[in-house]
């Protein structure tokens, strides 16, 4: 054989492997393609159902009309307010601390006792202050009966002097002994009384009518005089206070009402959900703090059952002046959209969403405008309604709605 047509063959032989190698790769491509095809089109096509879905309106999805409650607008008169924060602060608060240096013998308040103003609270050892106590009324009574002597004396001397019997100095110096004598007992009489009020000191008792506090103190502690350790606390809780700000833009509108008046006060609690109490209006500061633009206000508060506590945050509620013929609906029919409030007026058994602006809100109504007296409003299932939604009315709930709103 010739080498050329050797080395030719050798080349030439692998040729229908490659072939098929080729044509082996082109098929796998083309199956893939069509499984990738497959899958666009699966997905094409539940992207076009949720697309088609989500374009139902949520009523025409659900099974029938959607049921709600409602209410009826009416036309009624509502209270204004002043809101404000303030802070239950008591009349009187009584730190107290010990005016004698001395052991404490004896506690006599129990913790959160309620005390009355001379109830006996703590006694410290006061045989010291007997002991200088009896001292002094020694003394005295020594210096008492030198006066009573002197001033015999002096009678006798006035006697002699009378008739001659004594030179002129010698009633005068008498006279003199008898002064001295007086205000030495008058000093005595002093040191007394101090050593009488130091023994008072050793029995404390309640300055205040109120509630004592955490107890302090145990017998066998030792206190020092006007030193800073306090005995007890006891806060006056009634009645108590209640201080609490408002705008300095609305300074006006409180001192036009406290003209006409006095104003009642409603705290209520932080949620502003339970009014805790009702007092009076009693003072406004004399200065507006510019650094809120606010000024305080106090209100007083009887507080018999103890709804309100000392440093306790309350919300403040102002009465000032009733609004006349206001149409009025629940305050939970109101929805917002942003800035935007709107609701659901009912006809012929079909939802319209109606733009509302709402005004003043008293006892679970709110006066709004954008609707007419009689309208009947809905009042729940708001998460299914849209404008056009078609409803079913509870009639009880709707009738005994009615009766509340248009009760007077």
């Amino acid at each position: 054989m010739d080498p050329q047509q050797s080395v030719s063959a050798a080349t030439e032989a692998p040729t229908p492997l490659s072939s098929g190698t080729v044509v082996s790769k082109k098929r796998h491509r083309g199956l893939w393609s069509v499984v990738l095809a497959v899958f666009a089109a699966l997905f094409a096509a539940v992207l076009h159902h949720r697309s088609e879905r989500a374009l139902i309106p949520a009523p025409l999805r659900a099974n029938g009309p959607v049921p709600v409650t409602a209410a009826t607008a009416r036309l009624g008169n509502v209270q204004t307010y002043l809101d404000g924060i303030g802070t239950v602060t008591p009349v009187y608060t009584d730190t107290i601390t010990a005016q004698v240096t001395g052991v404490i013998t004896a506690v006599h308040y129990r913790e959160g006792q309620l005390v009355r103003k001379g109830d006996p609270l703590i006694d410290l050892d006061s045989r010291p202050y007997v002991a200088q106590l009896e001292e002094a009324q020694g003394t005295l009574e020594h210096d008492q009966q030198l006066l009573a002597q002197a001033q015999m004396d002096l009678a006798r001397y006035q006697q002699a002097w009378a008739r001659n019997g004594i030179p002129r100095q010698t009633l005068e110096d008498q006279q003199k002994l008898a002064l001295q004598y007086q205000g030495t007992v008058k000093y005595d009489q002093g040191v007394v009384h101090y050593d009488e009020v130091q023994v008072d000191y050793c029995h404390i008792a309640s300055p205040i009518s109120g509630r004592v506090g955490l107890r302090l103190i145990d017998p066998g502690n030792l206190v020092t005089a006007n030193g800073t350790t306090a005995l007890a606390v006891i806060t006056q809780i009634q009645p108590i206070t209640v201080v609490f700000t408002v705008a300095e833009d609305q300074l006006n509108q409180v001192l036009d009402e406290m003209r006409h008046g006095i104003r009642p006060v409603e705290a209520w609690d932080r949620q502003k959900q339970t009014r805790l109490a009702t007092g009076q209006l009693v003072t406004i500061d004399n200065q507006i703090d510019t650094t809120t633009g606010t000024v305080k206000l106090r209100a007083t508060f009887d507080n018999r059952d103890n709804p309100l506590f000392p440093n306790q945050f309350v919300n403040t509620r102002l009465p000032l002046r009733t609004v006349q013929n206001q149409v009025l609906v629940p305050s939970s029919a109101v929805q917002h959209n942003g800035d935007t409030a709107f609701v659901y007026v009912i006809h012929n058994e079909q939802t319209k969403m109606t733009g509302v602006k709402p005004g003043v809100s008293d006892s679970g109504m709110t006066a709004v405008e954008g609707i007419q007296p009689g309208d009947v409003v809905a009042n729940s299932s708001f998460d299914k309604l849209q404008d056009g939604s078609n409803v079913t009315v509870s009639t009880a709930q709707l009738s005994s709605t009615s009766s509340e709103t248009n009760a007077p």
